[in-house]
């Protein structure tokens, strides 16, 4: 059997580290975590964690970081079934909302992500991951005639906004019918920018 190189045993370290966090911060929310909780069901010492992390907001910025790309994923998954470029930005939204209901997203991604990093550096990831991808395939739509010739930054803000808002309102809903009503909404909001 081969024996594990430090690097790797790093590695696993903070992939432990990583997965017991999101777990921690899901179920309890960041304020309710301690970093000798942490630790304690990592199985490793502060010092490991402070190797792999400057602190536990290093750590939940890191978290955030997956989950977000994890969504991301998710949308991009969805979008890519889709030929029709307008099909593609329904579906990718409609996926958004979709898996922004997941209890574990929404209180990492959406609920703690800017109470805990702050307001602007929240956004920055935001803006550098599904944003960006939002404001790409909306300024492909004004290019084809899809949609109206407008600029696509403030709608890529505007949507993105809205599809947020949702989801955290679907957060505290306690209907089951909310997230259905919540995509026949969508669907009606991005019909309405789409040039008959």
């Amino acid at each position: 059997m081969p024996q594990t190189t430090r690097a790797q045993q790093r590695e696993r370290t903070r992939r432990t580290l990583l997965d017991v966090s999101r777990e921690l911060f899901a179920s309890q929310g960041y304020a309710a975590v301690g970093l000798a909780e942490i630790v304690e069901a990592a199985d490793v010492t502060k010092g490991a964690l402070y190797h792999h992390f400057a602190s536990k907001a290093a750590l939940f910025r890191a978290v955030l970081t997956e989950v977000q790309e994890e969504v991301g994923e998710r949308v991009a998954a969805a979008a890519e079934e889709r030929k029709d470029p307008w099909e593609r930005l329904a579906a990718g939204c409609q996926e958004f909302i979709t898996a922004a209901t997941h209890p574990d997203i929404q209180r990492i991604m959406l609920i703690d992500g800017p109470a805990v990093l702050g307001w602007h550096e929240w956004r920055a990831m935001d803006e550098s991951s599904s944003a960006r991808h939002l404001a790409e395939e909306l300024g492909d739509l004004v290019e084809r005639g899809v949609i109206a010739p407008q600029p696509v930054i403030p709608l890529a803000h505007l949507l993105s906004g809205a599809m947020n808002e949702a989801a955290l309102w679907l957060a505290a809903s306690g209907s089951p019918d909310d997230l259905a009503d919540t995509r026949a909404a969508l669907s009606r909001m991005l019909g309405a920018l789409r040039v008959h």
